[in-house]
């Protein structure tokens, strides 16, 4: 059961101060990678490829996103990698294989804190891609 101080609102669909302005790049980030992954699903892509987020023992993030059959297949993507910290960092690159079953997908992965920084970084080579 929930905390009294937990209060549902429905014309947000969260819970009350639980807003974008509080946090804001975390929801933007996640609503934007929900309506990617809605463009993708065709009825076959969403069956053999598809999103993973994890944790790794870090602590932080793991994120794969598959973009064979993807507007994103055969678009370069320069590896990056960030430390501001031990616990702030980022490391982003796409992983090929073309020996054995062919993929191509976009792996990110980050401190605890950077599960939006990844999908950022995600976001932007794809809305780079669509100017």
């Amino acid at each position: 059961m929930l905390s009294p101080n937990f209060n549902w609102d429905e014309s947000v669909g969260c819970f009350v101060g639980c807003y974008a302005a509080h946090y804001g790049s975390m929801t933007d980030e996640l609503i934007w990678l929900q309506q990617w992954y809605t463009a993708q699903c065709d009825g076959e892509w969403e069956h053999a490829a598809g999103i993973t987020i994890e944790t790794i023992d870090n602590p932080g993030w793991s994120v794969a996103i598959y973009i064979e059959d993807t507007e994103m297949e055969s678009i370069p993507f320069e590896p990056l990698k960030t430390q501001v910290s031990e616990t702030d960092w980022v490391q982003c690159r796409v992983a090929e294989r073309n020996d054995g079953p062919v993929y191509r997908r976009f792996t990110g992965h980050g401190g605890a804190s950077n599960l939006s920084d990844i999908i950022a970084v995600f976001r932007k080579w794809v809305e780079i891609k669509r100017q």
